[in-house]
């Protein structure tokens, strides 16, 4: 080959396609002349294969990890320093786990400081227009279960300062083994100053330190929530009332080792407190309420304390420092007794209280209830539940005191009886608007003459729920009282026949608007064709579930005199194929909410008239509707696509 060209190779050389043959290629000399009609085929030419040194697989990887890893923090913080924007830091914390906590843990204002003091005054960086978008906080994040986690937590410090800012987190832990640490609370603190609400949940494995960090770096925080937090103490609560004094709504629940000493420091420093609920911290008691109640009695609105272990003390000064308070709410204050609710209505100090829950305290008596009703005069509404030692004469004493009720719920107070109820009815009745006894088995009918008083014109709302002794006998009673009723529900009550809720349906003369007769199974067709065709032109909800008597012939009337009932229930009602039908025929019926719950004589031949009804309905529940066949029902979830379909 070297003899025909001309040319020799050295040792050391060697032979690959593409290499020059001459020793001046550029030489035109050298070239052919050829004609036009030549065609000369040049093949491609190859690339020359380098081979690179062979390394291990695991020196491969160190070097790969040496390309990251190995930068200390102190570096990687230079680094971010220097991006323009957290937009870009947010992305550049996407490549790795540790880059993520890293940047998690840097404070927004250490990017800043060293730039501040070089730029003239009038002048804003684009840094610092992102930093007052950050500011804002109108964003919203919720962690719950297994996605509560640190690395999370940071993602969401990191990815929101570039979104407009974290304004509401909640956290709610689990027994998945993954919980947040004070590591993820301080990834929230050093990248959200701009957080005003906080909930924490079930978190066992946070404590002080965390919360510490919370409170210097979200100094404007508005709204504190902690439940089952068994870490947390006065220590970090101390700290948050000295750093976040715009505090307003704090809610402490089932905190065991929070006590007096917190109470006391919020009381003090978080002057603009409106809302505080407290809940079965054995720790607080009455220095902390005493404390809390001195020094916001002009602002603190609403209150609820459970089970904690107050004494007459609390009450006594919630009654005379009480000034601003609007809603109270005393659940499970065993320790309380009579002397307790008879100081806090002498106090004169809840004239502006206006809703009043009392729930299983056992010192609300006869005399605690009248001073609580001479004391609070702009009382609206008013809720006893479980309070065992309440008779009819305190009932009727605090109606005549408490000229203001609007609104009187009575739970499982079973010492007040038929006449202790229109006692308190007829001398509360000028402004009462609504009534509910649920479970009150003190209550059984009797013939009462009532004296001839004006009615309750403004009553609207009668709820009987499960009292087994209120019949017809009191039905007629409230009938003659209540001719303005608009919702009535009277469920669970066997003692009702239809004669008892005739008179009632009669005396309505506004138009009822919502019926409920759930469980009340002495009821018949007569009395549903009645309600309609005396209340159809207004009636939107009727409940008839357990109205075992109840049959198609109701369905029939409701479909005719009902054009605006939107809401209907005959779950466990004698109703067939041909009342379905009948509905589904109806002209001007918009109903949206259909149950047939247990209704076993429906068959697949109502399948054509769900499907018609299907135009207006938003929810349909055909559980237990056993001879509807599975292909019926399948058939169903294909057509009716916006309705949610139990089965």
């Amino acid at each position: 080959m070297a003899k025909i060209f001309g040319f020799t190779l050295t040792e050391s050389e060697d032979f690959f396609p593409g290499a020059p043959i001459y020793p001046n290629p550029k030489d035109t000399s050298l070239f052919l002349s050829l004609g036009r009609q030549v065609d000369v085929y040049y093949p491609l030419r190859k690339r020359s294969r380098v081979n690179p040194p062979f390394v291990p697989s695991g020196e491969i990887l160190q070097k790969k990890d040496a390309s990251i890893e190995v930068l200390p923090d102190e570096c990687l913080f230079e680094i971010f320093k220097r991006l323009p924007d957290r937009e870009t830091r947010s992305l550049c914390a996407c490549t790795s786990k540790r880059w993520l906590m890293l940047l998690s843990s840097i404070s927004g204002n250490e990017f800043y400081s060293g730039s501040r003091n070089l730029k003239p005054k009038n002048i804003v960086t684009e840094n610092e227009e992102d930093n007052q978008i950050e500011n804002d906080g109108y964003l919203s994040r919720n962690l719950e279960g297994k996605k509560a986690t640190d690395v999370r937590l940071a993602a969401i410090a990191v990815g929101t300062a570039s979104c407009g800012g974290l304004g509401k987190l909640s956290i709610r832990g689990g027994n998945h083994g993954f919980e947040v640490t004070n590591l993820g609370l301080k990834a929230v603190a050093h990248g959200c100053p701009s957080l005003k609400a906080i909930s924490l949940w079930n978190l066992s494995s946070i404590g002080d330190e965390g919360l510490i960090e919370i409170a210097k770096g979200c100094q404007l925080l508005e709204k504190l929530d902690l439940c089952h937090c068994p870490g947390i103490s006065n220590k970090a609560l101390l700290q948050l009332a000295k750093n976040c004094p715009n505090l307003t709504d704090i809610t402490i629940e089932s905190c065991v080792k929070i006590g007096n000493e917190s109470l006391q420091a919020i009381g003090k420093s978080c002057l603009n407190l409106k809302s505080i609920s407290i809940r079965d911290c054995p720790l607080i008691g009455d220095q902390g309420i005493v404390s809390l109640f001195s020094s916001t009695s002009y602002t603190l609105n609403k209150v609820k304390l459970q089970g904690l272990n107050v004494t007459d003390v609390s009450l006594a000064v919630i009654g005379h420092y009480g000034r601003a308070v609007t809603d109270l709410m005393l659940t499970g204050l065993t320790n309380v007794s009579e002397r307790g609710f008879w100081a806090m209505g002498n106090g004169h100090g809840l004239q502006k209280l206006r809703s009043f829950t009392l729930n299983s305290c056992h010192g609300v008596t006869d005399v605690g209830l009248q001073s609580i009703g001479k004391g609070c005069p702009n009382l609206r509404k008013f809720c006893l539940r479980k309070c065992s030692f309440l008779s009819d004469n305190g009932m009727v004493s605090f109606a005549e005191a408490a000229t203001s009720i609007e609104n009187l719920q009575l739970e499982e107070c079973h010492r007040i009886t038929q006449l202790g109820l229109f006692g308190t009815i007829l001398n509360c009745g000028a402004k009462l608007k609504a009534l509910s006894l649920v479970n009150c088995l003190g209550i059984k009918d009797l013939s009462l003459n009532l004296p001839s008083l004006s009615s309750c014109k403004l009553l609207q709302s009668l709820s009987v729920c499960n009292c087994p002794g209120f019949g017809n006998a009191s039905l007629t009673l409230l009938s003659k009282l209540c001719p303005q009723l608009q919702h009535v529900e009277l469920s669970g009550l066997n003692g009702i026949t239809d004669s008892g809720l005739l008179p009632l349906f009669m005396n309505c003369k506004a138009g009822l608007v919502k019926v409920n007769l759930s469980g009340c199974v002495n009821l018949t067709d007569k009395v549903v064709s009645s309600l309609t065709k005396l209340h159809g032109w207004t009636l939107e909800l009727l409940n008839l579930d357990g109205c075992l008597k109840v049959t198609d012939s109701s369905l029939v009337e409701i479909a005719e005199n009902c054009p605006l009932l939107n809401d209907l229930d005959v779950s466990k009602c004698c109703i067939t194929d041909f009342g379905v039908a009948t509905l589904a025929q109806a002209n001007q019926f918009n109903l949206q909410i259909l149950s047939v719950f247990g209704c076993s004589a429906l068959t697949d031949q109502s399948l054509l008239a769900f499907v018609k009804l299907g135009d207006s309905l938003l929810g349909l529940n055909l559980q237990h509707c056993n001879s509807i066949s599975t292909r019926s029902i399948e058939l169903l979830l294909a057509q009716l696509h916006r309705c949610d379909i139990l089965y």
